[in-house]
């Protein structure tokens, strides 16, 4: 079976699962996060290189108080309950996205979180925190303008491999696979440069409950997919 070497995580359900058990939203996103280093772990252990997941949009704002607090909590809560265990895994962890409007613990701890495992090099996991694809493009193109009026670059060098490099993602491999969870069919602002070729698959399962049998099911799936990329097959 062919492992795919980068896959990206919509992590969506959390609070629907929690709804059906009468618990709170809160109560989902904790089960989620658990579930997130459950499924970093099983990636890892079969071969994935890199897992890219979407912990909280630039929209994710318009949410109640309560909940975006909590989420805002999320890294606070990766850093002192789990940074010994990423680094006993030999786990890189990335943030990618603004990082201007987060409160100071929180932003700590995602300053914290890379500093100690950034030595890791055979796996990572990306987290697209206050993260969203318009935001990410814009933000490049105004550097590519700003370095392109500066002379540092020539308007006849911009071609997507420059661009790729004023995004978040850059010298990370292209996406394989991208799973979102929930059964909801769309994008929803995630990546949507680097996604441009690869496989979608959308189980209905909810993300705290997605776990390595469900993991494995998509991998099948990816591998029944044939990846032309604009071509076409050989007869």
């Amino acid at each position: 079976m062919k492992i795919p070497k980068h896959i990206a995580f919509i992590m969506d359900g959390n609070g629907r699962w929690a709804k059906e058990k009468k618990r709170s939203r809160t109560f989902g996103h904790r089960a989620g996060f658990k579930n997130l280093v459950d499924v970093v772990k099983a990636c890892k252990k079969i071969g994935v290189e890199v897992v890219t997941c979407y912990a909280f949009s630039t929209e994710n704002w318009n949410r109640p108080e309560k909940e975006v607090k909590y989420l805002m909590e999320v890294p606070v809560e990766m850093y002192y309950e789990r940074v010994d265990e990423f680094i006993k895994e030999e786990i890189k962890v990335r943030f990618i996205g603004r990082r201007d409007r987060f409160p100071a613990d929180t932003l700590k701890a995602i300053e914290d979180i890379e500093e100690k495992t950034n030595e890791f090099t055979d796996f990572q996991v990306v987290v697209a925190f206050d993260y969203g694809a318009y935001d990410e493009i814009i933000t490049a193109i105004k550097n590519v303008a700003l370095d392109a009026v500066n002379g540092k670059i020539d308007i006849d060098d911009i071609n997507e491999s420059l661009f790729e490099d004023y995004l978040f993602t850059k010298n990370l491999p292209s996406i394989d696979l991208m799973v979102r969870t929930s059964g909801e069919n769309r994008l929803s602002n995630f990546l949507l440069w680097q996604l441009a070729y690869s496989e979608l698959y959308f189980p209905r399962t909810y993300w705290p409950d997605f776990k390595e049998k469900e993991l494995k099911k998509a991998i099948e799936v990816y591998n029944n997919r044939k990846r032309r990329f604009g071509a076409i097959e050989e007869e």
